[in-house]
């Protein structure tokens, strides 16, 4: 039986103790950083490793969004530009379709060494006070052209067999500390929220899975972050957004959240996400995550069995020409930025 956790390893190989961890304590699926990866070859390996661990075609997630936020780089991969500098260059271009094509590039990229979803896009707004942990990371500060953006962006990914993860939801943008260190606290009023971070997500809530933003919105719970508030979780996310497909945790390692990690990831789950996500890699907070989850199970299992079911077969395409388009792109922000 498969269990209500995402988790991350230590290297780029599995040790023999990761290995009995993964078959003993069957994670939902194994999440990717650069500290997992090598090389193309290197990394196939590793994937393919943790599906004979776990026995069955797990999933396997990785952030590659582009910019700052990109786990497979060079030399291996091609240098991916930020969610920023891709709407401007497709702005810039006058190209509809660039967004889509460069997220299919991106999906090729992955489903060749073994990842089949993405933490991306970022529908997080962009405002002159948002943290550099998201900046370019966003696609702008107008919620239409995030939308736009961002619906380019999945539909690429799920043309390439890659199963998009649209995050912060319900919304990154307001935050001014990152949530890697601190616990954001957003005081907006509620109308404001929904009219513009929200927006985004709400435009977006058919797609088929979500990762929260561990930030505390005052108008909604002055206590928790969204991650652990029912709250939030249930007025908000399910209710207001209307979104009811699979909802992934933040990191549980990340210092905004507090107490162990087991206790994170049970408050995670009694909030009302569906999956804990755990990123660090050590073997003894990984074998602690585990004993606080259950099985995945109830609407959990549905909507992980159904976010599964979304990842089609890679439709073709021409990447030679998506390159080109890309490069030219590029070039035109740059001609646009010097003249």
């Amino acid at each position: 039986m498969t269990r209500a956790f995402v988790t991350g390893v230590e290297g780029t190989l599995l040790s023999a103790d990761e290995r009995r961890f993964l078959a003993d304590c069957a994670p939902w699926g194994l999440i990717l950083f650069r500290r997992n990866v090598e090389s193309p070859e290197q990394l196939r390996r590793l994937t393919d490793d943790f599906r004979a661990a776990v026995g069955w075609n797990a999933p396997v997630l990785v952030d590659q969004e582009g910019g700052r936020v990109q786990r497979l780089g060079p030399p291996h991969w091609r240098k991916y530009p930020s969610g920023a500098l891709l709407a401007r260059a497709a702005d810039a271009a006058d190209d509809e379709r660039l967004i889509v094509d460069v997220a299919r590039l991106m999906a090729a990229d992955l489903t060749a060494v073994g990842i089949n979803v993405d933490c991306a896009p970022c529908l997080d707004l962009a405002r002159p006070e948002t943290t550099l942990a998201i900046g370019d990371r966003s696609y702008g500060g107008v919620p239409l052209d995030v939308v736009t953006a961002g619906r380019a962006f999945a539909a690429g990914l799920m043309a390439g067999g890659v199963l998009p993860v649209i995050k912060h939801i319900p919304g990154h943008g307001r935050a001014t500390v990152d949530s890697h260190h601190d616990l954001p606290v957003v005081t907006e009023d509620i109308e404001t929220l929904r009219q513009t971070d929200f927006a985004p997500f709400y435009a977006l809530a058919d797609l088929p899975a979500a990762m929260t933003a561990h930030v505390v919105y005052t108008a909604i719970d002055p206590d928790l972050p969204s991650t652990l508030s029912p709250t939030v979780i249930g007025d908000i996310v399910r209710d207001h957004i209307g979104f009811n497909g699979l909802l992934f945790s933040d990191d549980l390692s990340m210092k905004a959240l507090k107490g162990s990690l087991g206790d994170r990831a049970s408050a995670v789950l009694a909030a009302g996400c569906d999956m804990p996500l755990y990123c660090a890699g050590n073997l003894g907070e990984m074998i602690e995550v585990a004993a606080a989850v259950p099985d995945l199970q109830g609407e959990g299992k549905r909507r992980a069995e159904a976010a599964l079911a979304s990842i089609g077969a890679p439709e073709p395409f021409d990447a030679d020409d998506v390159v080109a388009r890309l490069d030219e792109a590029l070039a035109a922000v740059t001609r646009s930025a010097e003249s």
